[in-house]
């Protein structure tokens, strides 16, 4: 099953927290870290990883490290706040930007910023983007990453709509995709409903 929906007590209780329009910028910040902290740790269950032996004060330990290279991929803007809580559970990863806004009037992904190389590409990439609505930016990045050359892809998303999950995973039924609601439909101009708003706008108060 590529969706996996996260069910868990402090999901729901930060998620609440989240969509609340009285929550102020900050508190934001803080919620959307927290579950993106979350998320990943669902996310990152299964990495491949490799046998590694160490001295601990007492006797020697086999135990196991991750065997693959990592690459986290943030969606600009608010995709920016999912990093450092990520980057804390797997310092070594590498950082790829890339910058979509959204045309108001067509609701397609407009890319302003790409910092995806064209040559070795890593083992696994996490896409980091809080709000999945019609899946056009999520999709874009698939495939860059795909013309890259990376071979195992997981999306991280705090909340998608029904119509944008099953666009990604009917077309990229190898993509992971890891949530922690699903929310039932999109407005007339795209956003999801009842969701949270503007993520990006929440985060930064910048309207």
């Amino acid at each position: 099953m590529s969706l996996h929906v996260l069910k868990h007590s402090l999901v729901d209780h930060h998620l609440t927290a989240l969509r609340d329009k009285e929550t102020n910028s900050e508190q934001f910040r803080h919620l959307l870290q927290k579950l993106s902290t979350i998320a990943a740790i669902e996310a990152t269950r299964d990495l491949a990883v490799e046998s590694h032996a160490v001295e601990t004060p007492m006797a020697e330990y086999q135990g196991l490290r991750l065997r693959r290279s990592l690459g986290l991929v943030p969606i600009l803007r608010a995709g920016l706040i999912m990093v450092d809580p990520i980057l804390n559970l797997v310092p070594h990863a590498e950082v790829w930007h890339l910058g979509l806004f959204r045309d108001e009037e067509t609701a397609t992904p407009v890319e302003y910023y790409c910092k995806i190389q064209d040559a070795n590409p890593v083992d696994e990439a996490l896409i980091l983007d809080p709000m999945l609505a019609t899946g056009g930016s999520a999709s874009s990045v698939i495939d860059k990453l795909t013309g890259w050359g990376v071979k195992d892809i997981r999306l991280i998303s705090i909340i998608g709509s029904q119509a944008g999950i099953e666009f990604i995973t009917t077309k990229y039924g190898f993509v992971k995709c890891f949530l922690c609601s699903v929310d039932p439909y999109l407005d007339d101009k795209k956003y999801i409903v009842p969701g949270l708003g503007d993520a990006g706008d929440r985060s930064f108060k910048t309207r």
